[in-house]
């Protein structure tokens, strides 16, 4: 299978949650009153993201991307 490269080049901006998750007694999942934790907004460059963030008084970290490393590998090396 091979991975497609679309949207790769978009500037992700997401909240930090502000509670912790806790465990529903009844169903087991967890979950949090925290509706920022599920909002990303998406940008066309880290300067579009950065802007956004000072505009609205959002600290924000940029995390930079590790560098992608292909890993070449026949078919026939499954059968080695």
């Amino acid at each position: 299978m091979q991975s497609g490269k679309a949207r790769t080049d978009e500037w992700v901006l997401e909240f930090e949650q502000s509670e912790a998750r806790r465990a529903d007694p009844l169903m087991g999942w967890t979950g949090s009153g925290d509706t920022q934790s599920q909002v990303q907004l998406t940008f066309p460059s880290k300067e579009a993201a950065k802007e956004y963030a000072e505009r609205y008084g959002i600290v924000a970290r940029v995390h930079a991307t590790p560098p992608k490393t292909l890993k070449l590998q026949a078919y026939a090396d499954n059968f080695r």
